[in-house]
């Protein structure tokens, strides 16, 4: 057993060695190219192999670049990590304004769900199941993806307060999560894809009832 386990680390430990030699033959990067260079290696590298092997040192080898570039910029890979998914959310939804707040509440549902059924949802899902324990990355997580969702569904419900759709108190943070959470929770139990049948579930038979008069 001992010497199939120190056989797997040794070929292992070359194999990493193969990838950092074949990432430093490629040009180094600067500026904004530098900086979107890491970001796409560490969703790579969480692809890959997940939160719970991703190091600065593999991250900066397959970004071409040295771990000083990321230490000066990130303090912890919590934070690297954060940017890199935030970064998938630099062009943010637009928060639907149809004039129904149950058809905006879809719509938005609907943004999100096209999020995680994207190639970069199940590396997602992954990262959140390792991580449940880490509380430097859950709040991180909270504070970059949950916070922002909870925010605009916030919005959208002021809106629909202000046509007479939505009762005054239930503008709260709270409610405003109810339906983000129940999206994130399914697609932490059942994957991707989810249906467009279980955004309607969550609209009509939850968020609805909870919000009207």
């Amino acid at each position: 057993m001992t010497t199939a386990t120190a056989g797997d680390a040794q070929q292992r430990h070359r194999a990493e060695s193969d990838v950092r030699e074949d990432y430093r033959k490629g040009p180094r990067r600067r500026g904004h190219e530098l900086v979107d260079a890491i970001l796409e290696a560490t969703m790579a590298e969480l692809a890959e192999s997940g939160y719970a092997e991703l190091s600065m040192e593999r991250v900066a080898t397959r970004a071409h670049a040295s771990k000083g570039s990321l230490y000066r910029r990130w303090p912890n890979r919590a934070e690297l990590v954060g940017d890199a998914l935030q970064r998938k959310r630099a062009n943010p939804m637009a928060i639907p304004d149809t004039g129904s707040v149950r058809e905006d509440l879809l719509g938005y549902l609907s943004g999100m769900a096209s999020r995680v059924n994207s190639a970069d949802g199940e590396a997602v899902r992954g990262l959140l199941a390792e991580t449940m324990c880490d509380p430097e990355f859950i709040l991180m997580i909270r504070r970059r993806l949950i916070d922002p969702n909870i925010a605009e569904v916030l919005e959208l419900l002021r809106r629909g307060a202000v046509r007479g759709e939505v009762r005054p108190t239930a503008l709260t943070r709270q409610i405003a999560g109810v339906g983000p959470n129940l999206l994130g929770q399914h697609f932490m139990v059942y994957g991707a894809p989810i249906a467009d049948s279980v955004l309607v579930e969550i609209v009509d038979d939850i968020l609805m009832p909870l919000i009207s008069f």
